[in-house]
Parts: structure tokens; C-alpha cells; sequence
């Protein structure tokens, strides 16, 4: 009989190396590892070899970065998806296409079983499963770490590290990592070691070394930089009037994010699983393409449309952050964004300086600022007859009124 097949989620660090091979052992089983490439950049670099002299029999290097940044990445920003006023979602986002690619190959591979090297304290443990169980019902998930075998025989670092030197396993780490990292095209993440502790300063200057993506504000330069947006239907498809691709866009302004200090955030954070988490965050990119983005809405979308939308972007990031991308509840929110979006076209300018991005300019064919009627001198359409504020307040005040009298009365 043909050996059961499982694809791995696997990243070539100490987790996942260490349950490729437990995995081969512990089930007979034939391991095809998958690498889904959303923007890692060198940590990709003799993962193959690494993977196959694991014990993998097959491995899939997949480049997903166009599909992350045009079906992933830019749909959530036209929702204005913010995790708790601060966390753009870099990592939350990734998984449900890390997802959505393991169950295509199982399928493919005729696996019975995908695999992740996720903690069960963690939330992505819940990403994977859930938007696997919502595109692949009947597709068995094996968590190693909440297997009770399994953390019986690693109960810590060390034992991975022995585990690793004893099968030949090719990995580098030591048992004194200062912080785990998780990279992707959005940004860059660090939790755990030293970062548990929330007094930890990863800002002082003795710690930027930290940090891959952007300068120190202090460090970042002197002059300021202006970046034109062009944005069509709510997507930004240009900079400085060069015609770019999604990918392409995210590429351009994590580069000029970075060097100009902007996107970091030192958040806590409330995990789906119950418990605070500290995680710091390098976002230069997403950042700016927020901003922006805002700040074209500020004159192309109508004040009610906004405010729906807006009513639902806590409602939307948590269904993104808790692994709802694929949920029916999160596709029908993203189809009244979409229709939101469509005449949120036109140009921004910001000016980038020390980790600030400063408006500078807005324009659109479609705006609907009118400046002959917000004008404070004459109002040459006659749109607007200042006296009909009169009217408008005293029904405001209508009801006010009639509560202070109430109030006012029973003291």
C-alpha cells in the first residue's frame, strides 16, 4: 500500500524542521513540504535542499507575492482594516492564502492530511484550520504542538536543538533566541524572548539592530521626500505617475517607508485564544497605502457610505484576525466595500518624513469637495443659503431641549 501523504506548512526553521522528520516517523508517512514565497526575500534561500535533506519527498516553493499583494492585501486596505486602532494585519492576511495553496496541493497530491508547526497558544493555529475547514471540509489537520507525545518529548528548545543534531537535521539555532520574527510583503513581525516582557524598550538604540525593514525616525534622512498615489477604484495603481502592479507598489513603498523611519508599531495586542500578547511591528508600506488611501476616501467617498463602512472595520479586521477570510459573513462585507470603492479614484501627495507621513495635496475628477459651496465667501451657485441653519438647528435641538426640560424638572 501507498504511504499516507502529508503536506507540511514548513518555514526550514528548528519547529518545522524538527516536525518534518517527527512527522515521517511518527506516522509512516511520506512529508511534502510547502513553502507558500509571500515576500520572505533571503530566508527562501536553500530551503529546497534543506527541506529534502529533512526527509521531505516533495517540495513546493511556491511565489504567491502577486496573489498576496492584488487578492489579499489590497482588498483588505479598501476596507480600512485596522486590528485595534494599530495592527495593519501583516501576518493575519498571509495565512488564509498559505491556506488556501496547502489544500490545493493535498488535493493535487492526494494527501490526507496538511500539517503547521503553529503553538496552540497562538492564533495562527485557528487561521490555517479554519480557512482549510472552510475550502477543504473533509481535510485532516495535524497540529504537532498540541499533541501531548509530542510537547512530552520537546518540552523546550533544547530538546529541539538535540533532536536536530541527532538526525542530522540541517538547522541553525541556539537556545538563547532573543525574539521570533515572521516576515511577508505586508511586514515584518517580533514576539516572544525578550519582547514578553512589555517594559522592553525595542526602540532604544541599542536594540535597532531588530529591525529589517526601516530606520530609526532619528536615523531616517534629513529631507523630506513627496510621493505622488494614483488610485483607481480604491487601488492604488501608481506612484509618481509610474504605472505599477499591486506588487510592485507594495515593493516601491516598503522601500521608501523604510527609509524614512515609517510603520513601526509596539503594540499589545488581544489573541483570539483569549490571552495579551506583545508583538512590535514594521509595516513602512502598508503604512503610507493606508494613509493614502484614507485621505482619497476623504473626497471621493459620500459621508454616509463612509460611515457605514467605517461602522464595520472593527467587525472586518477581527474576522480577519481570528481566520475568517473565507467566511460567508467576511465575503459579504467585502462585496459592500467593493461597491463603496468605485468612485474612489484620483492622486494623493504625502510628504515622508522622520516615520510621518504628512498630507500634502489631494485631487479627483470624481471629488466631491465643491469649493464654490464650501467656500466662506459668496456662494456663486447659490447652492447654499446660510439661512436654512436656522431651521436645521432648531429641529436639532428639538429633542435636546425637551430632555434638559425633563431633566431640569425631576432634580
Amino acid at each position: 500500500m501507498a504511504k499516507e501523504k502529508i503536506v507540511l506548512a514548513y518555514s526550514g526553521g528548528l519547529d518545522t524542521s524538527v516536525i518534518l522528520k517527527w512527522l515521517k516517523e511518527t506516522y509512516d508517512a511520506e512529508i511534502i513540504a510547502f513553502t507558500a514565497d509571500i515576500g520572505q526575500k533571503e530566508e527562501l534561500d536553500g530551503l529546497e535542499e534543506k527541506a529534502l535533506a529533512t526527509g521531505a519527498s516533495k517540495v513546493y516553493i511556491d511565489d504567491l507575492r502577486d496573489e498576496f499583494a492584488k487578492d489579499f492585501i489590497y482588498p483588505m486596505f479598501q476596507a480600512g482594516a485596522l486590528y485595534e486602532g494599530q495592527y495593519l494585519l501583516g501576518t493575519s492576511i498571509a495565512r488564509p492564502l498559505i491556506a488556501k495553496r496547502m489544500v490545493d496541493i493535498a488535493i493535487a497530491e492526494g494527501a490526507t492530511a496538511i500539517a503547521h508547526g503553529a503553538t496552540g497558544k497562538g492564533n495562527d493555529q485557528v487561521r490555517f484550520e479554519l480557512n482549510a475547514a472552510a475550502l477543504t471540509p473533509d481535510i485532516q489537520v495535524i497540529a504537532p504542538w498540541r499533541l501531548e507525545e509530542f510537547r512530552n518529548q520537546f518540552p523546550g528548545r533544547a530538546e529541539m536543538i538535540a533532536y536536530a543534531e541527532k538526525h542530522g537535521i540541517p538547522v541553525t539555532a541556539s537556545a538563547a533566541k532573543p525574539y521570533s520574527m515572521d516576515r511577508n510583503l505586508l511586514h515584518i513581525s517580533y514576539e516572544s524572548g525578550v519582547l514578553e516582557d512589555p517594559w522592553f524598550d525595542p526602540s532604544a538604540p541599542e536594540n535597532k539592530e531588530m529591525f529589517l525593514l526601516s530606520n530609526a525616525p532619528e536615523d531616517a534622512p534629513d529631507e523630506a521626500e513627496y510621493l505622488e498615489l494614483e488610485f483607481k477604484a480604491g487601488n492604488c495603481v501608481a506612484l509618481n505617475g509610474e504605472q505599477l502592479t499591486p506588487l510592485q507598489v507594495m515593493e516601491k513603498l516598503n522601500e521608501l517607508g523604510g527609509k524614512h523611519g515609517i510603520g513601526r508599531v509596539d503594540m499589545v495586542e488581544n489573541r483570539f485564544v483569549g490571552m495579551k500578547s506583545r508583538g512590535v511591528y514594521e509595516t513602512p508600506g502598508g503604512t503610507i497605502l493606508f494613509t493614502a488611501h484614507r485621505k482619497m476616501e476623504s473626497i471621493t467617498m459620500d459621508r454616509e457610505v463612509m460611515n457605514l463602512r467605517d461602522s464595520l472595520i472593527t467587525r472586518y479586521a477581527t474576522l480577519v484576525y481570528n481566520g475568517f477570510w473565507f467566511a460567508p459573513e467576511r465575503v459579504a462585507l467585502q462585496a459592500l466595500v467593493h461597491e463603496s470603492q468605485k468612485n474612489v479614484s484620483g492622486t494623493v501627495r504625502v510628504k515622508l518624513y522622520k516615520g510621518n507621513i504628512i498630507g500634502a495635496g489631494v485631487k479627483s475628477p470624481v471629488s466631491l469637495y465643491n469649493p464654490d459651496i464650501a467656500t466662506m465667501e459668496a456662494d456663486p451657485t447659490q447652492a447654499y443659503d446660510q439661512g436654512d441653519a436656522t431651521g436645521f438647528i432648531r429641529l436639532n435641538a428639538l429633542r435636546l431641549k425637551v430632555n434638559a426640560g425633563v431633566t431640569q424638572n425631576h432634580k
